[in-house]
C-alpha cells in the first residue's frame, strides 16, 4: 500500500509541476534520461535553450506554450483522479468501476490530444515552421518520458 501511495504521489508530482526558470540544458536530446532530468529540473528553460527563439518570435511562442501547459496540468489532474482509485488498494475492482476508470483515462487522454492539435496550430502560426517542429517534437519527447515513468509506477487495475 505505502508503494502505491508513493507512487501516486510521484506520479502527480511530475505531472503538475509547474517548473521554474533557469539556465539549465538537456545535453544530447536523444539520450533520454538527460532529457528526464532536464525538463525535470526546468521544462520552460529546456524548451527556451532548444529553440532559441527570437524576440518577435518568443512574443508569439510562449502564450502559445503556456496555455498549452495550463491544459496539459488540467488533463494530468484528471488522469491523477482516475489513478488514484486504482492505487487506493488491492482488491478487485468491479466492472462498474472499470468501465468508469477507463472512461476517465480516455478522457483525459482526448483531452490532451485536443490541446496538442491548438497546440500544433498555434505554433505553426507563431514560429518558422522548423522551429515548430522542433518544438514538437521536444514536446513529444518529454511526454513520452513522462508516460513511460508513469507506466512503471502504476500498477495494473485487478
Amino acid at each position: 500500500m505505502n508503494t502505491k501511495v508513493a507512487a501516486l504521489v510521484l506520479f502527480a508530482a511530475m505531472l503538475l509541476a509547474h517548473p521554474a526558470r533557469g539556465d539549465d540544458k538537456a545535453g544530447d536530446l536523444t539520450d533520454m534520461q538527460s532529457l528526464r532530468t532536464a525538463a525535470r529540473a526546468d521544462k520552460k528553460a529546456l524548451v527556451a535553450s532548444v529553440l532559441k527563439l527570437s524576440d518577435s518570435e518568443a512574443k508569439r511562442f510562449w502564450p502559445a506554450y503556456d496555455a498549452y501547459q495550463r491544459t496539459l496540468d488540467m488533463t494530468n489532474r484528471r488522469r491523477v483522479v482516475a489513478l488514484e482509485g486504482v492505487l487506493a488498494t488491492d482488491a478487485p475492482r468491479s466492472d462498474l468501476y472499470a468501465r468508469t476508470f477507463a472512461n476517465e483515462i480516455i478522457a483525459a487522454d482526448e483531452g490532451e490530444t485536443k490541446a496538442r492539435r491548438t497546440l500544433y496550430n498555434r505554433t505553426m502560426r507563431a514560429l518558422p515552421a522548423k522551429k515548430a517542429a522542433r518544438y514538437l517534437q521536444l514536446e513529444e519527447k518529454i511526454r513520452a518520458v513522462q508516460a513511460y515513468d508513469a507506466a512503471a509506477a502504476i500498477p495494473l487495475l485487478k
